[in-house]
């Protein structure tokens, strides 16, 4: 909630802010990695905006660079090294990593590292080797060497360059000739030459012998030379190599192992089936494969190889300039992205910022936070993110705003709990600066959580108190409080640590489970606000008993009970409660049945009542078959002796009145089906009292009425195979007259109407 007089304050803050935009010392141009030349000059750029006057210097390894004639500061801070050496005769060197160092009145700032290196050139530590082959077969020659910048590699064949206009030929880019379909004149001495601005190096000759002629004899496919794992910065270029034998000439494919596709764009073949990949982004990453294949078969053979793409880290979010009043707090946000991912550090002019006290970084260094600012944390403050690939750095200034006559800060803060959630506050004004105080902010947190986890309730300045609600029980809770005015606020007041008052636990969740015909499982769950005083009380019952049986007492990490040595085929009440200090909480309550399965389900069996009417159904079927015969032929007779029409058709509808009594005898619903853990639960009045409407329903559907006074509810009709009895002396005829039939009772009879 933000303070009375918000508006006011944070009309300041834009005018600050708006003053203070243009004063922000930055880097438009930073120095880059860079190889030097042997005695050769080298210029380093950096160029500074900000507020003048502003000084520049610069560091080496983070040490300001000695005074030499060989540095030369130029107007706009970039450095001239007149003479680049790489040793010097003290034992020094030029080469090393390279800041620019800007200051002025608002603070200090770092450039990014720019790597300095010598261009060098070692010796070949792969030679080319001779190779023998087949004509028509493929030879290969290869070296490596090691220099700064990259060697550029290049081939001679008897002393004169290769001719690359053949399509047999192929010079990779690392270092690699490939010569397919060779015929005899390609035999001769071979040499790799490598030059970079460092010079020129041969290595030694090697000799391509070729005998016999074009064989025509089959031969399987093989991969004689596959692509390496390659790791790479984004947008170097990717050589992947593939040199496959066997005849007929085996055709060369690329795949991606995830199954993706490798594209279109960048990607070049080379001879054969080498792959290149220009400008290499981190989409890149992934192992490739390669696949010979005989043609027209499915006969191949693959090699594989990961390339792994770099990129230095850059900024998603670079951290903003602020402006914050004294004792308030301030959070810069840094986020950066890269590959591998970038470890932040944070700089405070220049200096490497340690966290501690009222400075905090969280979020892998990604946040920054500053509590309680003061004049002294006035400075600019830099994220720098570094990887492998590279490093970058982003600047932010925080201004702490100060005017002459804020307030002091108030006095006497007490706190004093009103109840479980609630605690009073009251304060006095401060000693001084009183007149132009537009409110106080109260500020709240649990003792326990860090600082950041603090909010604030605002208060007008007509009083000098206030009650913080929605508080947690049995809590203990830190309040410091600060005034305001329309230029900022004051210094905190002392801190006051109160608790609130502690209450009941709430009712515990509870579940039971039948263990077999007289056991019952209770199940719970801690509450966490039980207290070191806390625990539970099981109490059960018989749901025809007055009385329950306990409490069973449980400390606060028990979560279970068995309750055994319960009577078969009744139903019982589990009630739990949990308890503390503070007093008993409500109380959880389960109902349980220990029906047996087969009494509970069987659908032919509702209840005593029904039994023996069942009973006689097998028995007297045939008999009811027969009267119900005999009934249709005497209605037949009647048809022709009184010559009514329709008569045919009353036959049918006594039928179907004679079989009604079927779907009107004692039959019992569908009883639910029964659950592996609990057999049902609502709650209940502790006393054993009246239920409420919904208890009952559930009471009714887990454990349902088959028998109530006698009589029987039916629910469902018979199956076609279930047949009631009927006797032939239940009914009687008219011969006077139409026969005139009743809806059939619930007793299952037939009355003449």
């Amino acid at each position: 909630m933000a303070p009375v007089g918000a508006r006011s304050l944070g009309v300041l803050l834009v005018a600050v802010l708006g003053l203070t935009s243009g004063a922000e010392l930055s880097f438009t141009l930073e120095p880059s990695d860079i190889i030097a030349v042997q005695e050769q000059p080298l210029m380093l750029p950096c160029q500074v905006d900000g507020v003048p006057p502003i000084t520049t210097q610069w560091r080496r390894n983070g040490k300001p660079l000695p005074e030499d004639h060989s540095y030369t500061m130029l107007p706009n801070g970039s450095l001239l090294i007149g003479h680049f050496q790489r040793t010097k005769s003290d034992g020094s060197s030029d080469e090393g990593d390279y800041e620019c160092v800007a200051q002025n009145a608002f603070g200090l700032l770092l450039s990014r590292k720019a790597r300095v290196q010598a261009a060098t050139m070692a010796e070949f530590h792969v030679q080319p080797q001779s190779v023998h082959a087949e004509e028509a077969g493929v030879g290969r020659f290869q070296c490596q060497i090691h220099g700064l910048p990259e060697p550029i590699i290049s081939w001679e064949k008897d002393g004169r360059p290769v001719d690359t206009e053949d399509d047999r030929y192929t010079l990779l880019p690392t270092g690699v000739l490939q010569i397919t379909g060779l015929h005899p004149e390609d035999s001769g001495l071979f040499c790799c030459v490598a030059h970079n601005s460092a010079g020129v190096k041969r290595s030694a000759t090697a000799r391509l012998s070729i005998s016999g002629t074009q064989s025509s004899v089959y031969k399987e496919p093989m991969i004689v030379v596959g692509p390496e794992n390659l790791t790479l910065t984004v947008h170097q270029t990717a050589i992947l190599e593939c040199v496959a034998t066997g005849y007929p000439r085996p055709i060369v494919s690329w795949s991606r192992l995830d199954g993706r596709p490798i594209g279109v764009e960048g990607i070049q073949v080379l001879g054969t089936g080498n792959l290149m990949i220009s400008d290499v982004g981190v989409q890149h990453s992934g192992v490739y494969v390669c696949a010979a294949n005989k043609p027209g078969t499915r006969v191949r053979r693959t090699a594989q190889g990961r390339l792994v793409v770099q990129a230095p880290a850059e900024f998603i979010q670079p951290p903003q300039s602020i402006a914050r009043p004294v004792g308030t707090t301030a959070i810069f946000t840094c986020l950066a992205q890269g590959e591998p991912l970038p470890q932040l550090t944070w700089l405070k002019n220049g200096q490497v910022l340690e966290p501690g006290g009222h400075v905090k970084l969280r979020n892998n260094n990604s946040t920054l936070t500053i509590y309680g600012i003061s004049q002294e944390d006035e400075a600019i403050y830099q994220c720098i993110a570094e990887n492998s690939a590279g490093s970058s750095q982003a600047s932010a200034r925080l201004t702490v705003l100060w005017a002459d006559g804020l307030p002091g800060a108030p006095c006497l803060l007490h706190a004093a709990a009103v109840s479980p959630t609630t605690i009073r506050l009251s304060w006095q004004r401060p000693q001084q600066g009183t007149q132009d105080i537009i409110g106080y902010v109260v500020h709240i947190r649990r003792t326990m959580d860090p600082v950041e986890m603090e909010y604030q309730e605002a208060v007008g300045k007509g009083t000098l108190q206030q009650v913080v609600s929605d508080l947690e029980p049995s809590t203990s809770y830190t309040f410091y409080v600060k005034a305001y005015t329309s230029r900022g606020a004051s210094k905190p007041s002392e801190s006051v640590v109160a608790s609130t008052q502690g209450e009941a636990p709430a009712p515990p969740s509870l579940l039971t489970r039948v263990l077999n015909s007289t056991a019952v499982q209770a199940v719970w769950e801690p509450s966490g606000k039980l207290g070191q005083q806390g625990g539970f009380k099981l109490f059960y019952r018989k749901v025809q008993s007055a009385a329950f049986s306990g409490p069973l007492t449980f400390a606060r990490n028990v979560t279970q009970y068995n309750i055994t040595q319960l009577e078969s085929a009744l139903v019982y009440e589990v009630k739990l409660l949990a308890f503390n200090q503070h007093g008993d909480g409500n109380a959880t309550v389960r109902f349980v049945s220990l029906k047996e399965p087969a009494e509970t389900s069987a659908p032919d069996a509702p209840c005593e009542c029904a039994r023996e009417e069942s009973a006689k159904t097998s028995s007297t079927a045939i008999v009811i078959g027969i009267h119900i015969g005999v009934t249709c032929i005497i209605f037949c007779v009647l048809f022709l002796i009184f010559g009514y029409r329709g008569r045919l058709a009353m036959c049918k509808t006594l039928q179907d009145r004679l079989a009604a009594p079927r779907s009107s005898r004692s039959v019992p619903a569908d009883p639910p089906p029964a659950s592996s853990g609990s057999h049902g639960a609502l709650a209940a009045n502790s006393d054993g009292g009246g239920k409420a409407r919904g208890d009952v329903s559930e009471l009714e559907r887990l454990f349902p009425r088959t028998c109530q006074g006698g009589s029987v509810s039916a629910s469902r009709p018979l199956d076609e195979s279930q047949v009631s009895t009927l006797s032939l002396d239940e009914f009687s005829l008219e011969p006077e007259g139409e026969t005139q039939f009743q809806e059939v009772p619930e007793d299952g009879r037939l009355s003449e109407g």
